[in-house]
């Protein structure tokens, strides 16, 4: 079944990640998924909640929002109504539980990781592209943070991906709905997994009439494969960013010892 973009049925959108956005963060990244595009920043404060204060343990907790040019009417922000949207709250919440699956706290002593996603557009899966987007914004952050010894042992435990799964009226399947296709469907099911498939939250349901249980479990299939395609997504670009460092590093030697070699007969004045 070809769709209104032309992929096939269980093909996720293009998948892009931009890094280091930001100067001030240890991990941050602009990820386009598609048409939307969210960008998530990783930060580390000195503090933890008060119910954690003397556990020797860590917090995570994320902040979602929609910047108001995001969508096609103007989203106003929310400190101009000095209230927070029902919404963001809500997918804040589905974040930070997400991801704290993924981390041992404990590494991280008495602080807190805080997480910042901003949707600068919107057409549909914000909250499945936001989780992937934290995710990898937090893997940078490990890594700084080792480099710069202010933890000593990695605080993920395993990668986690989250991908939609719409229902379309003639009770069809489609991996990563955009949002004509999530307006036009009669059920759309977010799922949160491992990069090995196991669960970590399941969300959604029916808007316009009942689906078969065995069309859930379907469902739950496609978006294994999608979780593998995005899990495949960043170890081939770990292995890219990885050999572009290591030809840099070797062009920067190379430049170096070229210099050295010029400067030596001067050396004999």
């Amino acid at each position: 079944m070809k769709r209104f973009d032309g992929r096939e049925y269980n093909e996720l959108r293009r998948l892009k990640v931009t890094h280091n956005i930001y100067e001030y963060t240890p991990g941050s990244v602009l990820l386009e998924l598609g048409k939307t595009k969210v960008l998530c920043a990783v930060t580390l404060q000195p503090t933890v909640p008060h119910f954690l204060r003397g556990k020797g343990t860590g917090w995570l907790t994320a902040e979602y929002a929609l910047l108001p040019a995001s969508t096609s009417y103007r989203t106003q922000r929310e400190i101009s109504i000095m209230k927070r949207h029902h919404r963001s709250v809500e997918i804040s919440r589905l974040i930070s539980r997400s991801i704290r699956t993924a981390v041992d706290l404990s590494v991280l002593g008495e602080r807190s990781i805080m997480i910042d996603c901003d949707v600068l557009q919107a057409d549909g899966g914000t909250r499945t592209a936001s989780i992937i987007a934290a995710f990898a914004a937090l893997s940078m952050a490990q890594r700084q943070w080792k480099a710069d010894g202010i933890i000593t042992q990695d605080i993920i435990k395993h990668g986690i991906g989250a991908i939609s799964v719409g229902v379309m009226e003639d009770h069809s399947l489609v991996l990563d709905p955009d949002y004509q296709e999530d307006f036009a469907g009669v059920a759309d099911i977010n799922f949160i997994m491992t990069y090995t498939g196991d669960v970590i939250e399941v969300q959604g349901g029916a808007e316009k009439e009942p689906i078969a249980w065995q069309k859930l479990i379907a469902a739950g299939e496609l978006a294994q494969k999608g979780i593998q395609d995005i899990a495949q997504f960043f170890q081939k670009e770990t292995r890219s960013t990885s050999t572009a460092k290591q030809a840099q590093e070797q062009k920067a030697q190379k430049t170096a010892l070229f210099s050295l070699q010029r400067r030596q007969p001067d050396s004999s004045l």
